[in-house]
């Protein structure tokens, strides 16, 4: 079945024939993300190894249609009528996680959840990565966009990880210092697959790696909300915080359909469970609206729009 939803099912025809009987034609991908609003995926594929990634070029290169790099869906907000492209997954065998306790570092595959790895830390006693068990991402997404919290982020503990580029067809191991890491932003670009990432932690009681995570877990449910929603939805102004502005705006329970501004963390959106990403977009551009009105700031989001002609701007 190709949708007729899509502008071009021909496309999509094409690269569901390059991928073969693995390939998911009009896949949820909204539903997977961690806000649980939007559409489907036209192409979803699922990668396991290095022929799977150049069989997911190759699809794109055939048919036209641009390849999603997807984690696990929490800084994404996909568009209700979807995405019409490829959205590529990794596999369980891109995450392995394993650990050298004599040298305290951690060589994580790109599908293996933060928290998992954070929390998996504790039982060889390494430490340093406890802020990553309040980052319901992915490593790989984690190093794409240098994912942070709790004072720490990927930029200051990757050693190096291991690259595919699509275009190229090849993988590399390059160092952090290749990689342009800054605040939620990387060089890294879309045809550029994080596979693998080598971190630097340090020798510490296992007891202490488990309270540490604790406290961390503990704060961030009593600070931050659970339910639909994708994190911090704006980025932080140098030195400043996008939340206390949006909060000194004035905006906490700010509503907008389906849509609601936390009153327990204001640069959060929480959606309904019948919510829609129109609502979402809508009012983030009104909090950029009042914001920009109320400061002069105009705050920039932080979650990646996927499936959006244009992106919320302050009207």
């Amino acid at each position: 079945m190709f949708p007729e939803q899509w502008s071009d099912p021909d496309a999509v025809r094409r690269a569901a024939t390059v991928l073969g009987d693995d390939a998911r034609v009009n896949a949820p991908l909204g539903a997977l993300t961690t806000s649980r609003v939007g559409g489907p995926a036209a192409v979803a594929y699922v990668a396991n190894g290095l022929s799977d990634l150049q069989r997911a070029a190759e699809a794109a290169a055939t048919s036209g249609l641009e390849i999603l790099i997807v984690g696990r869906g929490s800084n994404l907000l996909v568009a209700d009528r979807g995405f019409e492209g490829i959205a590529l997954f990794l596999g369980d065998a891109y995450a392995q996680i394993e650990f050298d306790r004599a040298n305290a570092t951690v060589t994580a595959g790109a599908a293996a959840a933060l928290p998992v790895l954070a929390r998996q830390c504790a039982v060889p006693g390494i430490g340093g990565l406890e802020w990553a068990v309040g980052v319901p991402g992915s490593v790989g997404g984690a190093v794409r966009m240098n994912a942070g919290g709790h004072g720490s982020d990927m930029a200051s503990c990757l050693i190096d990880a291991d690259i595919v580029d699509l275009e190229a067809g090849t993988g590399a191991t390059r160092d952090v210092s290749t990689l342009d890491l800054n605040y939620r932003s990387s060089g890294l670009q879309n045809r550029h697959v994080v596979v693998r990432a080598r971190l630097s932690g340090r020798r510490a009681p296992s007891s202490k790696v488990t309270d540490q995570i604790a406290d961390i877990v503990r704060w961030r449910r009593e600070h931050q909300p659970g339910g639909q929603n994708s994190g911090s939805v704006f980025m932080n102004p140098p030195a400043e915080s996008a939340g206390a502005h949006i909060d000194q705006t004035g905006l906490r329970g700010l509503r907008i359909g389906t849509a609601e501004v936390s009153r327990l963390h204001a640069n959060f959106i929480v959606s309904d469970p019948d919510g829609t990403a129109a609502d979402v977009v809508a009012l983030m551009a009104e909090i950029r609206r009042r914001v920009a009105e109320s400061t002069g700031i105009v705050l920039q989001p932080e979650v990646r729009m996927v499936g959006f002609e244009t992106a919320p701007t302050p009207s």
